[in-house]
């Protein structure tokens, strides 16, 4: 895992304002639906592994769509990044 960077205290004590919550929420909302899509993966994997195919196809489409919805999120996130610079 790369480093990161600790912030200092000045940034530490800096309240949110409504444009960085709207961007602490779009990366708490991608965070989850990635969650979700590896979720979905390891039920595919199990599935597939028990020689359920159809149960893994499902569980597949499912990730897809977690991470298709993430993607959406980390767009916005992106953008909101490139307004600020």
């Amino acid at each position: 895992m790369a480093n990161v960077e600790t912030p200092t205290k000045k940034e530490q004590t800096t309240i949110p304002t409504a444009e960085n919550k709207k961007g602490i929420e779009s990366h708490k909302k991608a965070a989850t639906n990635l969650e979700a899509a590896a979720k979905h993966h390891t039920d595919a994997a199990k599935y597939h592994e028990a020689g359920n195919h159809e149960k893994a196809c499902e569980s597949t489409a499912k990730a897809s769509g977690h991470t298709c919805i993430a993607n959406e999120h980390q767009k916005d996130i992106v953008k909101q990044h490139a307004l600020r610079n």
